[in-house]
């Protein structure tokens, strides 16, 4: 049965001036963006500099458990709104592992409105567009305009940049807001009812709220989950990373052209893809080669690794496998996905789990530590709705609600990259290239197989603003409270 149509909403949509129906000044209650220009125009230039964050009526003693990119983004939201922050690491020094990173509009709108623009501009580097590759030659069969395409219709930037300089970025932006960081400070025990935790060296920190951003093997995930751990699995791929040396391919004529323009481009083929883009400016090429990979990392072997990856991508492109010949190492990481959570709250109300923590996804999308900037930022946004201590399991209760359902989707959407890409050739593979081929032609389409063009899949990941979608959440909440 359909579900009866909220008239109210409705109504408050339309009010008669003139003789004229003037629709939804501020939003519709059915999925448009006809309004976009409207906001743009009030609003009269892309967000690029720090805003004034509105104070917490509350202010809370929080603690969080890492320092990734998951806990420094939270930390930077919850301290703009005046919340005392401080986080322990267990690394003795901040240095992400891995190489290049996806900063998408969802995420980067809300990185400029907190400040790390002047942290990181002369490290990003922001793509023209998003190509997809046939494996065999190269032949572009999907297209994605960034610039200025995604900056107009999402207000924000698409950029890409090097992980360690992203966190460094935000780590920096953190000790200047006043956030407290603790390295060489790995957690022993979490205690969500007092709450506290207690470090491996024997000190014990008590807050009012403790947040863990403690990444995929999380301790405080079981104790969430009362001892019953759901951690995320391996899918049966894994992916090599590396950065190959701009200069190499510049000497090669065959290769050079990628860097003529700033962009990131995909190579599709049977069960694998590999994506690349410049980081760091411009220096370094990045490279993410995705395989099947059914064998346990304990047996992988280091020294093996570049001729394995070499021969997964033999008879590719050549092009492709020329780039992928001038890689002098490499890492080989399992790409795990977890699936939506029963809860990321312990029931003291006391302990919350964020990031990979509470919702690991394969990077097919290039969404994760995009979600876990959303969390931090739908996290300050909620904790601002309450006056007293005893309303903070409430709030977090409607934070929970929001935030498994977008970051279950996205783990979805992920997924579902993985099998768009990875078709082997034949007819699904040929209907896919044919439905994008509009996109590479420049001709008008309403659908697309590649999800970073598909208008509605866009409008959903990248035009998200998680700060309004909790704030709607929650006045729905008291909106039911007050009429029970």
């Amino acid at each position: 049965m359909s579900q009866k149509p909220d008239t109210k909403s409705i109504r408050k949509g339309i009010t008669i001036q003139s003789n004229k129906a003037q629709v939804g000044l501020e939003s519709t209650s059915y999925p448009s963006r006809s309004l976009h220009f409207l906001h743009v125009l009030n609003k009269g230039a892309l967000r690029g500099t720090r805003e004034d964050a509105p104070q917490a009526k509350l202010r809370l003693k929080i603690i969080i458990a890492g320092a990734g990119l998951g806990g420094l983004s939270t930390a930077i939201a919850l301290r703009r709104r005046g919340h005392s922050v401080t986080v322990f690491e267990k690394a003795a020094e901040l240095g992400e592992v891995g190489a290049g990173i996806q900063v998408p509009p969802n995420s980067s709108r809300l990185l400029l409105k907190w400040g790390l623009e002047p942290f990181f501009k002369d490290k990003v580097v922001e793509p023209g567009t998003i190509g997809f590759r046939r494996w065999q030659n190269g032949k572009l069969i999907g297209l994605t305009r960034l610039v200025p395409d995604f900056r107009k219709t999402f207000d924000a930037p698409y950029y890409v940049v090097h992980r360690a300089h992203f966190q460094h970025a935000m780590y920096r932006l953190a000790l200047e807001l006043g956030v407290e960081i603790h390295v060489n400070s790995g957690v022993a025990k979490y205690d969500p009812e007092i709450p506290s935790l207690t470090l491996e060296n024997g000190a014990t920190y008590s807050a009012d709220l403790i947040i863990a951003a403690d990444g995929l093997r999380s301790e405080a995930r079981k104790v969430v989950l009362q001892g019953k751990d759901q951690p995320p699995q391996r899918t049966g791929f894994a992916a090599y990373r590396a950065v190959v040396d701009v200069e190499k391919m510049r000497a090669d004529p065959d290769v050079a052209w990628l860097l003529e323009k700033p962009g990131l481009n995909c190579w599709i083929g049977d069960m694998r893809h590999v994506m690349t883009y410049t980081i760091a400016a411009g220096k370094s090429f990045n490279m993410v080669l995705s395989h099947p990979e059914e064998s346990h990392p304990s047996t992988w072997r280091r020294e093996t690794a570049v001729p394995d990856m070499k021969q997964h991508f033999h008879g590719w492109d050549h092009r492709l496998t020329k780039i992928i010949g001038m890689i002098e190492s490499t890492l080989k990481w399992p790409l795990l996905s977890g699936k939506p959570l029963e809860r990321w709250i312990a029931s003291s109300g006391k302990l919350l789990i964020i990031g990979d923590a509470a919702h690991a996804m394969v990077p097919y999308m290039s969404e994760g530590a995009a979600m876990a900037v959303e969390d931090g930022a739908a996290l300050a946004e909620i904790l601002n709705k309450i006056s007293s201590k005893d309303q903070i399991y409430e709030a977090l209760q409607v934070f929970e609600d929001v935030r498994i359902l977008r970051t279950g989707q996205m783990q979805e959407a992920s997924l579902i990259n993985g099998k768009l890409w990875h078709f082997a050739d034949g007819p699904e593979q040929e209907a896919r290239d044919e439905a994008m081929r509009p996109e590479v032609e420049g001709r008008h389409y309403i659908e697309s197989p590649n999800q970073w063009s598909d208008p509605v899949t866009q409008a959903w990941a990248y035009g998200y603003d998680a700060e309004k979608e909790v704030a709607e959440a929650w006045n729905a909440h008291v909106s039911r409270g007050s009429k029970l």
